[in-house]
């Protein structure tokens, strides 16, 4: 999407009427900060294909080595669409943000690569540690997002 389409989303979306009249400027981020504002926050949301079609789940997250890992259990739709697909690793798209709901200024991050589980019974055990569901259900799998894409915006 280019910038001159967001501000056009920004000028048309109904805001709050508690927010600024004036319009909202968006602002690429580099990848790298894009990176490190998404390893500042704990929830996000992931994106993956269900019966070929979009399906999104909010997560909590880690960023490990430029990874982003989320838990998840047997038998849920995100496990199903890594361990299903005919190749070891399945695309997915994870976004996390940070927005004031008085002003709607923030950022937001989009990171897109390949998942897969993570097999290797000791990192297995350090993700069950380190990054604890915030769901009351048992999360015995952990995914392993490798971003290839990483885009960010800052709204000022």
């Amino acid at each position: 999407m280019s910038d001159e389409s967001i501000r056009h989303l920004i000028r048309s979306h109904p805001q709050d009427p508690a927010a600024p009249d004036r319009p909202h400027h968006p602002v690429a981020i580099d990848p790298a900060e894009a990176l490190q504002l998404l390893g500042s926050v704990s929830l996000g949301r992931i994106v993956f294909t269900q019966h070929a079609l979009p399906a999104i789940r909010p997560v909590n997250h880690i960023v490990v080595d430029g990874d982003v890992i989320v838990r998840t259990h047997q038998g849920a739709a995100l496990a199903a669409h890594i361990h299903g697909g005919s190749a070891p690793d399945a695309v997915v798209t994870y976004e996390a943000d940070a927005i004031d709901p008085a002003t709607h200024l923030g950022w937001s991050v989009v990171a897109t690569g390949y998942a897969r589980l993570v097999t290797d019974p000791a990192e297995l055990d350090d993700y069950r540690r380190r990054l604890q569901p915030w769901v009351d259900q048992v999360m015995d799998l952990a995914v392993r997002i490798h971003p290839e894409v990483i885009t960010g915006l800052r709204l000022r």
